[in-house]
């Protein structure tokens, strides 16, 4: 799995924050998150002051060929070296951008951050991100039953890991 040489990831910051708004109010991003609701500018603000104070958070920019095509947020919680990840794309990027984002990410929170594990989880209904993972090498881990509501019914959750060492080795082959 390698990066595509004309992509890179950047800090996020306070510039970022209308389009990576306009990102996640798209309906095509937002079904798939925890919080379906629109995220107002104010909402959105303070979660960027609170996750930027937070050093166990980094909030990366995905840029491809000079455009901003995703955003990345790691986070550091009990364990240093083991962190989760969240992810996704500006609607409408070309075909393979999530994937290469994806590699770009994990190999920046393996070498940069030196993180043991990445961790994802993915509401059961996302097929295409559960693929996704799997795709990238991580193993499904667990699934909680019925463990999200999103307004009208419960869904499961399922839970990924990813080691460093078992990335090195598909980085390898």
């Amino acid at each position: 799995m390698t990066v595509i040489k004309d992509s890179k990831l950047r800090v996020m910051s306070s510039l970022d924050l209308e389009q990576v708004l306009e990102w996640r109010n798209h309906p095509n991003i937002r079904r798939y998150m925890y919080r379906t609701h629109e995220i107002t500018i104010d909402e959105h603000r303070k979660w960027f002051d609170l996750a930027s104070k937070n050093r166990g958070i980094t909030l990366l920019i995905y840029e491809q060929n000079k455009k901003t095509r995703g955003v990345v947020k790691i986070s550091q919680a009990t364990c240093a070296q083991v962190a989760d990840w969240g992810f996704y794309l500006a609607p409408n990027s070309p075909k393979g951008t999530g994937r290469n984002l994806g590699t770009t990410a994990l190999t920046y929170a393996f070498t940069q951050l030196e993180l043991h594990k990445v961790c994802g989880q993915v509401i059961a209904f996302n097929k295409r991100s559960i693929d996704f993972h799997k795709a990238l090498g991580f193993a499904e881990e667990g699934r909680m039953q019925e463990q999200h509501f999103d307004g009208k019914k419960f869904h499961d959750v399922v839970y990924f890991g990813l080691l460093r060492d078992m990335w090195q080795s598909a980085e390898e082959d």
